[in-house]
């Protein structure tokens, strides 16, 4: 089983990346296989709103001069996706909101085509946001009738400067026990298909 996870930073390795690390580092104790998609120095274009994707309902979006199709294909080849974003101006970075709203319109427009997978948001934020960052990811995953993991606390970091994360013991913390949580969940996904 797999596990994607998209980090919307404009900054590679920066402190979005440290927590999605976190969080693979249990997934693989567990015997899940990881992937980790930074956004950054990517382009990925807005959606047009062409509804080309519920005529042609090939699971993939009409718009083919960007990596977005290879990032659907990823999502629909793992059980589940980590969606992870720094906060700017409150919200998701604008190449996160990309990759949501492209993503998402084709997966409706393929009978939800992502529906019950395994998902799970990180928001990072310098000081304030952090919050509604977190609720934008998680719309993508619940309108998508996606099955979301929780931690033992909000599913946040704190941290302006590259690395600062890590003086946050208990962002930390709560990335490992979401970790455990979406292994665990998946595990027993996987366990009760098998005994069908």
């Amino acid at each position: 089983m797999k596990v994607v996870a998209f980090s919307g930073s404009a900054r590679k390795d920066g402190n979005t990346a440290i927590l999605v690390r976190e969080i693979f580092k249990e997934l693989v104790q567990h015997g899940l296989e990881t992937e980790l998609v930074q956004l950054a120095s990517i382009e990925i274009k807005a959606c047009l709103a062409c509804y080309r994707c519920f005529e042609n309902k090939d699971q993939h979006c009409s718009v083919e001069d960007d990596e977005l199709n290879q990032f659907i294909d990823k999502m629909l080849a793992a059980e589940g996706i980590i969606l992870a974003s720094p906060t700017y101006i409150g919200d998701v970075t604008s190449i996160m909101k990309a990759l949501i709203d492209r993503a998402g319109m084709v997966s409706r427009a393929n009978d939800n085509m992502l529906r019950r997978k395994v998902g799970a948001a990180v928001a990072v934020a310098s000081w304030g946001g952090a919050i509604h960052t977190f609720d934008s990811l998680n719309h993508f995953f619940l309108i998508g009738e996606m099955i979301v993991v929780g931690s033992s606390n909000w599913n946040l970091g704190f941290g302006r400067e590259k690395g600062q994360v890590l003086q946050d013991q208990k962002s930390l913390e709560t990335m490992r026990t979401l970790g455990r949580n979406m292994a665990w969940l998946l595990n027993n996904i996987h366990t009760e298909k098998a005994s069908r």
